[in-house]
Formats: C-alpha cells, sequence, structure tokens
C-alpha cells in the first residue's frame, strides 16, 4: 500500500501546524483550505545568473578602484627603541624581579611618546578607514598622519575631555573652543578644519563644518585667521553617533580664504555646509592634510535648548523607518487566537505606543508625589463578573508585566525593567513625542 505524501501547501500556517494534536487533525486542515496560507514567505528570489553578475561588479579594477596617498612624505625611519629596550630588559635581572613582584611603574607619557614616534601613523589610518573617514571627506584619497595632535575640552579647572581616535564625547561637554597642541616648526603654516560627513538635513553628500581656522603660525592657533567660528556638536535625536573629525592642512604658503569665510556669529546651518573633497580639489597644490583626529557624539537633553537658543529653529526628531512586517492577511475568526493580542499585531505601533502613554498620565499628578504601589497586588479583589482577557490585563498592570505584541506568530509575556525617562514624568526627558516610544508595552505602574 503507497505511503500517502505529506502536502504543506494548504497548511494553515506554520503555527496551526506545530499546534495540531496529530496528522490527522493536520490532513483535515490541508483539504478544507483552497487557500495557500504562506503568502507572507517572500518570493522575489535572484536567479543564479543575477547573482554572479552583481558578485562579477564588486571585482576589484586596479586601472579604476584605486587609492590616492595623499600624506607628506615619511620622516626617516628611526631604530626601534622598542626593540633596544626589550633586549635591554631581558638582560636585567632586577627588572624581572620586578616584574614577578608587580612593582613596575609604567611611565604613560613615555609610552605614547615611544608609540607616536613609531607605527601610530599606519595604526592611525587603520582605525579611520574603519570608521569610513577617508571616503566620506576624501573619496578614493587617503593619508597617514604625521603630525600628532592632542586635543581636549576643558570641563572644568581640573577636568577634560580628551579627543582621540573615535572616542564617544557628549555634545554638553564640547560646547566650548578646544584645546589643540601639536608640535611644528615655528615658521610654517597651518589650516585647522573640524566638520562631521554625518547628519546634514538638506543634502546626505554635505558636511557641517563647526571650526576652520587658516593661516595658522606654528602651533599658536590663537594667532590664525578664523575662517568660520566654532559652533558646538548638535546630533539630532534618532540619528545616533555622528562622526566629527579634525583635519591639520600644511600649507606651502599664505592663502586667501575670503571667498570661503563665514559671518561670525554663523548660527545659519545653510551657511556651514562644507564639502571637505571639494575644497581639498581646489587647494591641493597648495595644502596637505597631515594631522587626523576624530570623536563621536550623539544626542542629550542639553540639544533642546541649543535648536531653540542658538539655531532659532525647531528641535528635529528621527526615527528608523522599518519596513513592514511580512504576516499572514488579518482573519475574521482567527483560529484559537486571544482576540485582543491577535488585533494588536495589526495595529500601528503609534496607537499603541499613545495607549500606553495615556494610561500612564491617568495616573499620575503634575503637583503632587506619586503614590506607592501596593505591597501585595495580587491581594486585591478581583470582579468575578469581568471577562477572562479583562481579567489577565488588570493581572499583568498589577504585576508591572507588559507583553510584547509581536508582529509575527505569537505574543510573548515578559517583564520589563523600562528606562525611568519614558515612565517618570520628573525627569527632563519625559517630553518624547508619541511616535518615538518604543515599539514595546512599557511597564505601567499602580
Amino acid at each position: 500500500m503507497a505511503a500517502a505524501m505529506p502536502v504543506a501547501v494548504g497548511a494553515r500556517s506554520l503555527r496551526g501546524l506545530l499546534s495540531s494534536r496529530s496528522l490527522g487533525v493536520f490532513f483535515t486542515s490541508v483539504r478544507g483550505n483552497k487557500k495557500p496560507a504562506f503568502d507572507f514567505i517572500p518570493t522575489n528570489f535572484t536567479t543564479l545568473k543575477e547573482r554572479l553578475e552583481v558578485e562579477a561588479s564588486k571585482k576589484y579594477d586596479p586601472q579604476v578602484d584605486y587609492l590616492v596617498d595623499i600624506s607628506l612624505p615619511p620622516e626617516e625611519k628611526k631604530p626601534s627603541r622598542k626593540a633596544a629596550l626589550t633586549v635591554k630588559g631581558h638582560d636585567s635581572q632586577e627588572l624581572v624581579r620586578k616584574l614577578k613582584n608587580t612593582k613596575v611603574d609604567i611611565p604613560l607619557e613615555e609610552v605614547e611618546r615611544d608609540w607616536k614616534s613609531s607605527g601610530w601613523s599606519q595604526q592611525v589610518r587603520e582605525v579611520a578607514t574603519h570608521y569610513d573617514v577617508f571616503q566620506h571627506l576624501f573619496g578614493d584619497a587617503y593619508f597617514y598622519p604625521r603630525v600628532p595632535l592632542h586635543i581636549r575640552y576643558d570641563y572644568d579647572e581640573e577636568f577634560y575631555t580628551p579627543v582621540h581616535f573615535g572616542n564617544a564625547i557628549k555634545p554638553k561637554e564640547a560646547c566650548s573652543v578646544p584645546h589643540v597642541r601639536y608640535e611644528v616648526e615655528p615658521g610654517s603654516l597651518w589650516t585647522l578644519v573640524l566638520t562631521t560627513p554625518d547628519g546634514h538635513f538638506r543634502d546626505p553628500q554635505a558636511e557641517y563644518l563647526h571650526w576652520f581656522v587658516g593661516n595658522i603660525p606654528g602651533d599658536q592657533i590663537e594667532k590664525g585667521e578664523i575662517i568660520c567660528p566654532y559652533l558646538q556638536p548638535f546630533p539630532a535625536r534618532g540619528l545616533g553617533f555622528l562622526r566629527y573629525v579634525f583635519i591639520l592642512y600644511k600649507q606651502e604658503s599664505r592663502l586667501d580664504y575670503a571667498a570661503i569665510k563665514r559671518p561670525d556669529p554663523c548660527s545659519q546651518l545653510e551657511e556651514r555646509t562644507f564639502k571637505t573633497l571639494d575644497f581639498y580639489q581646489e587647494r591641493q597644490d597648495l595644502i596637505t592634510p597631515a594631522g587626523l583626529a576624530f570623536f563621536q557624539a550623539d544626542w542629550d537633553p542639553s540639544l533642546t535648548d541649543f535648536f531653540h537658543q542658538q539655531l532659532g529653529m525647531k528641535e528635529p526628531v528621527f526615527e528608523y523607518d522599518f519596513p513592514p512586517p511580512r504576516m499572514r492577511h488579518q482573519e475574521w475568526f482567527p483560529h484559537q487566537q486571544p482576540f485582543n493580542s491577535y488585533l494588536d499585531r495589526y495595529r500601528d505601533r503609534r496607537d499603541i505606543n499613545k495607549d500606553i502613554f495615556l494610561t500612564r498620565m491617568k495616573r499620575v499628578h503634575p503637583f503632587k508625589e506619586e503614590e506607592p504601589g501596593l505591597r501585595y497586588p495580587l491581594a486585591q479583589k478581583v470582579d468575578s463578573k469581568l471577562p477572562s482577557w479583562l481579567k489577565m490585563e488588570q493581572r499583568k498592570m498589577k504585576l508591572k508585566v507588559a507583553k510584547l505584541p509581536l508582529l509575527k506568530t505569537m505574543a510573548v509575556l515578559f517583564s520589563l525593567r523600562p528606562d525611568k525617562s519614558l515612565l517618570d514624568p520628573k525627569f527632563d526627558s519625559y517630553k518624547l513625542s508619541l511616535e518615538s516610544l518604543p515599539t514595546y508595552e512599557a511597564e505601567v505602574k499602580n
């Protein structure tokens, strides 16, 4: 007797298949359903020929796909001080004894000085390449930094925030003009530029110029010509971390920057639009990039007043536009599905967030202290006439357990420790718009 072949085309869904108690129930559902239930599975796959064409287009062509080195000539290679100290350390019995007893004092300043006199330029270039600094500023060009930059933002008289190669700095820590120090010949001329390739509101390929000082005699930045006054970083809410790059150019002679000079104060963002590639291509015979340092910054609450007062504009808020989830078509009578969680899967996320926000606001008073919750919340009597789904909702609210409506197959219950900034109106960041609230249902306090 020939065995029956299982048919999966008519299955209602993967969930229905997994929840079937027996194969008989499954085959019954197959016979009774004429419409394929797997219409949520994508079918726009590429063929082998199309994939091979895409891979062939990515092949490296040395005649076209090559990078140009625009850095200064390298200095004479010095003998490795590290190798000499290593050989000397092996012969020192006293050093070996101190290492075993962990009593060796390592001078960090000498370590940094030795690093910057050896292979630091290659390592900094690799870090900048990893962050796509050269690609987004110079296109197909790169350079090895020859002049180390020492940049710091003073926090107060005792503490300061240094700028390295990709470290995170909050905008409120970079409000004032930074202190920049470097060691060069006294008679040379330099140009210092601070720009960001991220977060332009009009042109994705453009930058915002935050600081420009030209014709700097040696390392005396205060005597240079201010082409564009300093403006603190202002990463908009929702954009994440943005890069802010310091570039030091060496000038062959004194340059005339009158054509690109900005007014003081330059509070209009349109006036700060800048493109490093165009700037360098026009003056590539007169300037050469020699120093590099950069940091990253993301939004903080201090930027709200900055946008309103200094820039005179509304604060922009961005959110990620997620692609619509792939789900089955909504059914009139879903089998074995709780109607409240089933309907939440097909609701707009903003509507769900609005309900959570309004429920939370109904339980707080703007001028009174919030009452603490009950120690034993489930000890309260529940009305037996309520429907079961409403009892479950009240139970979850009392236990501070939220539901996460997964936009796929089922709803998962789990305990949350939400961010207080979304729940406590006493925090500064409670002014979030309904669209920027998270997609999950947050904890609702009693």
